[in-house]
Parts: C-alpha cells; structure tokens; sequence
C-alpha cells in the first residue's frame, strides 16, 4: 500500500495554531492560579486592570525537564531593532515587559545582563522584546518612545537607560520631554524623527500588536517570558533562566551552552 501523505491543509494547520495558542493560555492562567506568592517577596507585577483575570498578587512558575512545549511565537525577523542575538538562535526568549515594573528592571539590570554575557554571547540565544505596557500613561508612552528609539538603532541603548534605576510610577518620570532626554543620552540621533515616530500611528500598532498578542496567550503580569515556547512569570533568580535556556537546548539537539 502506498504511504499517506503527512502533509496538512490550511485549516488544519489553522486548528492546530489555536489548539497551541489556547495550551499556552491555560499554562499561564494555570500557573498564576496555582504558583502564587506575595508581591513584596516575589518577582512579577499584575496587571492593574479591574478586568484583569487575576488580582495583586506575583506568580513564580518554574519550568521542569517534562515541561511540554508552547506556541513558537518567536519572530526571527534579522532586521528586528527590538531583538539581540542571531535570527537563527536555537532558543528565542520571547519578553513581555513594561518600563515602569520593577520587577522586569531588576530583571534588565541582573538576569538579562548574564543572560546577554553568556547565551546570547556565544550564538545560541535570541531575545526578543514585547512592549506590554499595564501602569497607565507613562507605561504607553514609554513603550511607543522605546519603538521610535529601536528605529533609529537604538532601542537596548534606551531600554537601558529606562531601566537603570527604580522610578515611581506615573510620576512624572517618563513625561515625554524626559523621553526626548533619555533618547538624546541613548545615542538617537535625530531627536525630531524621534517625537514623530513616537507619536505616530504605526508606533500605537506595533505596541498594540505585542500587548495582544501577550493577552492572547495569557499573559498578565510583568516580566513574563516564553522559553522557546515554554512559560517562566517573574524576575526569577538568573539560575532559573540559565536552566530554561540550557534544557531548550537539550530539546533542540543543539547541547548545552557552555559556560
């Protein structure tokens, strides 16, 4: 008898998206269900929206060996001004985060620097940033003022700067005159490019696209991150995120990084 063919249709390719985008939803919904820790001793902030699916508290979900594979939502776009690391990376870590959490600035200025040092060094590492502002005005502005400095080649410069020290939160420090200052000090040339691009259209629909995509699969609190594909809520110790990679590099069959 002849082998059947294991190509798919359209629509089933289709289903099969949303069955893995739905997975993922309840992995999140689940873990913030289940995996919950007071804020002051944890290491994600929730989203303050009175609809949103869960209340003030942080979640820290730790993936395991067994843990089973989520959606590829990674983009690998090589001209992507708000990713590091090679398109082809066998691990993309894919960031959901808002400038005025603390948590994802303790997870900038620690996690993300090894992370950077080692993984993203040596090849075998992508991260891809998500603007998923939750804090109000300042979070918005701050994430469309973060797309109009990646046009200009300079996003990480400006990401940063935002994220080098705590700042309160709608209090004035991420006013648009101060985000004109920081991308003056981030190295964004043309400061006038700068204004239009952060006011403009196309900055609302980019930072749109990355928050719906986030709340589509369930994300909601920051920082949350998928792991080729697996699920990690909270600024986790560094070792969390070093083992993550390391075990999507043991699925992948690239190895393990070494140090």
């Amino acid at each position: 008898m002849p082998e059947k063919s294991s190509s798919t249709s359209p629509a089933q390719q289709a289903r099969a998206r949303r069955r893995r985008s739905v997975w993922a939803a309840g992995v999140l919904v689940a873990a913030t269900a289940t995996a919950v820790v007071l804020v002051a001793t944890g290491g994600s902030d929730p989203d303050p929206r009175p609809d949103s699916p869960r209340s003030a508290a942080s979640v820290e979900a730790v993936p395991g060996d067994s843990a089973p594979a989520g959606p590829d939502l990674a983009r690998r776009d090589a001209d992507d001004p708000l990713a590091v690391g090679p398109a082809d990376a066998p691990v993309v870590m894919v960031e959901y985060s808002d400038f005025q959490c603390p948590y994802c600035g303790r997870f900038a200025r620690e996690t993300k620097q090894e992370l950077l040092r080692t993984h993203v060094k040596e090849g075998s590492l992508r991260i891809e940033w998500r603007n998923f502002p939750i804090f109000g005005e300042e979070s918005e502005d701050a994430a469309r003022a973060a797309w109009a400095a990646g046009r200009q080649g300079a996003f990480w410069e400006f990401h940063d700067r935002l994220y080098a020290e705590s700042r309160g939160r709608n209090t004035g420090a991420f006013a648009k005159d101060k985000l004109v200052a920081h991308a003056k000090a981030a190295g964004v040339a043309d400061l006038d490019r700068f204004r239009k691009d952060m006011d403009s259209e196309e900055a609302h629909r980019a930072v749109a696209r990355d928050r719906g995509e986030g709340y589509a699969l369930g994300v909601t609190s920051t920082p949350a991150f998928l792991v080729n594909g697996t699920p990690v809520l909270g600024a986790q110790p560094t070792e969390v995120f070093d083992k993550a990679v390391r075990d999507a590099l043991t699925r992948s069959g690239s190895g393990s990084a070494k140090k």
